[in-house]
C-alpha cells in the first residue's frame, strides 16, 4: 500500500518548485513502502519513518530535478542519459526516475540483494526509463563504448567523501556533461580534499546548490578521463588520488 505524502513534503516541494503529475505521488508513495518494508529484511536505509522519509529521501532525491533539467542531452533522439552510482535503495534514482519519465536512468549498485530489490521496484512501478546494473563502478567505468563517458549526467547520494566518490563517477560522464553529488553541511571540506583528483580526472568543480535539504555539488567533465582510472576494485576507496597516490 502507497505511504501517503506528508503536508510538510507538499510544502517544501512546492517552495522548491517542483510539480508532480499524474501518478507521480502514488507511485513516490508505494515505492517509499516497497523501500521500508523491505528494510525490515537488510539494511537499505537508516531512515524508516515515513514522515522523515519523505523529507529526507524523497524530497532529497528530486531537489536535482531543476539541475537535470538544465542538461542538454549529447543524443537528441536518445534523449538525456543519467547514471546513479552506488545507488543502494534507489536514492537518487528511483524518485527522479519516477518524476522524470523522458529522462533514462542506469541504476548501478554492487550488492545483489540490493540491486533485486531496485529491480523489484522497476518491475511493479512499470518504469520503462529505468535499468538496474549489478556490477561496481570502478569495473564498468573501464567499458568503453558501453559505458566510460557514455552518459550525460553521473549522480550520487550517501556513498562516500568526494576525493574517493569523483573517481567513480567522473569517468562515466562525456565531456561537457556533468556530475551531481548530493552532500551535507561538510560539501566545502570535501571540495577541498578533493581538489587534486577532480582536476585529475578532467573535471572542476562549476558551483555548490543549496537545497532544502542539503546541498548538491555540481562538477563539469572539462577532458576525458585519463585511462588508468578509476583504478581496481576498491582502491579509490582505500587510497582516494591526491592523499600520496598517482
Amino acid at each position: 500500500m502507497a505511504l501517503a505524502p506528508t503536508p510538510a513534503f507538499l510544502e517544501a516541494a512546492q517552495a522548491y518548485g517542483l510539480d508532480f503529475e499524474g501518478e507521480d505521488l502514488p507511485r513516490l508513495g508505494l515505492y517509499l513502502a516497497m523501500l521500508i518494508r523491505t528494510n525490515q529484511q537488510f539494511n537499505l536505509t537508516a531512515v524508516d519513518e515515513p514522515a522523515q522519509a519523505w523529507q529526507r529521501h524523497i524530497l532529497d532525491s528530486l531537489t536535482l530535478v531543476p539541475l537535470l533539467g538544465e542538461i542538454k542531452p549529447h543524443d537528441l533522439e536518445v534523449g538525456l542519459r543519467v547514471i546513479d552510482v552506488g545507488s543502494g535503495g534507489g536514492l537518487p534514482g528511483l524518485p527522479l526516475a519516477i518524476c522524470m519519465p523522458k529522462v533514462r536512468f542506469t541504476l548501478l549498485e554492487p550488492t545483489g540483494k540490493k540491486a533485486r530489490f531496485l529491480e523489484s521496484v522497476v518491475e511493479r512501478l512499470k518504469l520503462a526509463n529505468a535499468r538496474v546494473l549489478c556490477d561496481r563502478a570502478e569495473v564498468l567505468g573501464q567499458h568503453r563504448g558501453v559505458h566510460r563517458e557514455c552518459y550525460d549526467v553521473a549522480v550520487a547520494r550517501a556513498v562516500g567523501p568526494l576525493a574517493m566518490l569523483a573517481e567513480l563517477l567522473v569517468p562515466f560522464v562525456r565531456v561537457e556533461g556533468a556530475i551531481m553529488a548530493i552532500k551535507g553541511a561538510k560539501a566545502d571540506a570535501e571540495l577541498t580534499e578533493a581538489g587534486e583528483a577532480i582536476e585529475t580526472l578532467g573535471a572542476a568543480h562549476v558551483g555548490t546548490v543549496e537545497t532544502p535539504t542539503g546541498r548538491v555539488v555540481v562538477l563539469d567533465k572539462l577532458t576525458r578521463t585519463p585511462r588508468d582510472y578509476p583504478r581496481r576494485d576498491g582502491e579509490p576507496k582505500r587510497a582516494p588520488i591526491g592523499r600520496g597516490n598517482p
